[in-house]
């Protein structure tokens, strides 16, 4: 069958099978506001975020903020601070759409687990099986600086889809890469590492990267790596739709995500957030690394690369619908996206980042060790961040989430950071 009819019965008889995501006995509401004192959150301690975010605003830390708490499905907070484009001064929104870079990571890690959930593979089957040119890979020996040549050795087992979700395929990571070898050989082929206004799909780009050496041998390692824009290639590859259409048939539209794109609709530009860097004591316009990526990617460009690993742009509140289905166990509003069963394999240990932290499937966890630092939640806290300075964090045993967006590069004074996280655990009061 021609994909382009496959992909137009796909999408007729979607809808009827409710996306194919199936109804749930458990029916948790939509996110809604609440005073914060009803889910045992003090108003007196939460206005500290007030005066946390007026403050860098004020001291020019930031050219502005959206942040968002919810706790116990409450929303107790959600406010935006400061600017949306520094040359226009248009204030910023609370809807406004912000790049959420590696955010996209946790998003493309739930797609593929709704294809396990389906029974089309097992986490330890070698992605060769689907893509054959990652067969018999290669790790990286030695790299010649002066031609620019490097030679490999075979790697002692395939790769397969538990490692290219955890981090420890071996993959590389292009310009962000650690190793200045990786960054030369990613350069030097082309591949794409995030996002790109280039006619460039995740196919062409995937079966390049097939081609390039490894790092180490696959499992070996933690590594951050490339691995989801892979994933979001093999979504395509079992699926029979673009990765962007999945996405939105599959997981966005049943959760009411209704301001996540790749690519904004026209009529959403506006609402997108620059991205600014300070230069001569001043916030101007980031244009983005001219030999890797333009960061206006979302508004301009081919529109046919649909990066699993940082492409996607989305709101404070989008971003809170999804981590609080992922804080009801898999289900929001009588939809079952996930198994609770599921929920629970993906925040179980899979590979070490270091000794209070583990990855499972989709986010860190933190253990009891982190919590003795104080200000990171409790143990089984699963977080992550993005590239333009956004970052999340989930507490399930306190039923909390939390979302702050920003977008910069190049922050020097910037500490809200850890400040949002230590200010939203104070702030519980039961």
């Amino acid at each position: 069958m021609n994909r382009r009819i496959f992909l137009f019965f796909s999408l007729c008889l979607l809808p009827a099978f409710g996306y194919a995501q199936t109804k749930s006995t458990q029916v948790s509401p939509p996110l809604r506001d609440a005073r914060p004192e009803s889910v045992g959150i003090s108003s007196e301690r939460l206005a500290r975020v007030d005066t946390m975010a007026k403050s860098a605003i004020d001291n020019d830390d930031l050219p502005g903020l959206v942040a968002i708490i919810a706790r116990k499905g409450k929303i107790v907070y959600h406010k935006a601070y400061g600017v949306s484009d520094v040359a226009s001064g248009r204030e910023l929104q609370e809807d406004d759409i912000f790049r959420i870079a590696s955010q996209t990571k946790a998003i493309t890690a739930t797609a593929v687990m709704i294809l396990w959930e389906e029974g089309h593979f097992q986490l330890d089957d070698p992605i060769s099986k689907w893509m054959p040119e990652f067969k018999n890979p290669q790790v990286l020996d030695n790299y010649n600086y002066t031609e620019g040549t490097y030679t490999t050795k075979s790697a002692k087992r395939e790769i397969t889809i538990r490692h290219l979700l955890t981090h420890s395929s071996g993959i590389g990571y292009g310009f962000i890469d650690g190793d200045e070898r990786m960054k030369l050989i990613y350069k030097k082929a082309g591949i794409i590492d995030g996002w790109t206004t280039k006619p460039v799909t995740n196919e062409e780009n995937i079966k390049k990267l097939a081609k390039l050496p490894l790092h180490f041998h696959p499992g070996d390692k933690y590594q951050y790596a490339e691995g989801l824009d892979v994933l979001a290639h093999f979504v395509e590859v079992i699926s029979g739709l673009s990765f962007a259409e999945f996405l939105e048939t599959r997981l966005f539209k049943p959760l009411g995500m209704k301001d996540t794109y790749f690519y904004l609709p026209e009529d959403k530009i506006e609402r997108m957030v620059t991205v600014h860097t300070p230069k001569d004591g001043k916030w101007i316009k980031y244009t983005g690394h001219p030999e890797y990526y333009d960061a206006d990617y979302p508004i301009k460009g081919a529109r046919t690369h649909f990066g699993g690993g940082g492409g996607l742009s989305s709101t404070a509140m989008d971003y809170a619908t999804f981590l609080q289905m992922y804080l009801n166990g898999g289900e929001l509003n009588g939809v079952r996206i996930l198994s609770r069963t599921t929920i629970d394999t993906i925040n179980a240990f899979q590979v070490e980042m270091n000794d209070s932290t583990h990855y499972g499937l989709a986010f860190g966890v933190i253990n009891e060790k982190a919590v003795s630092k104080g200000g990171l939640g409790s143990a089984g806290t699963f977080a992550w961040g993005g590239y333009f300075n956004s970052s999340y964090f989930v507490d399930p045993k306190e039923k909390i989430l939390a979302v702050i967006l920003k977008q910069t590069r190049g922050q020097k004074n910037d500490k809200t950071g850890w400040q949002f996280k230590q200010l939203v655990f104070q702030s519980i009061d039961d």
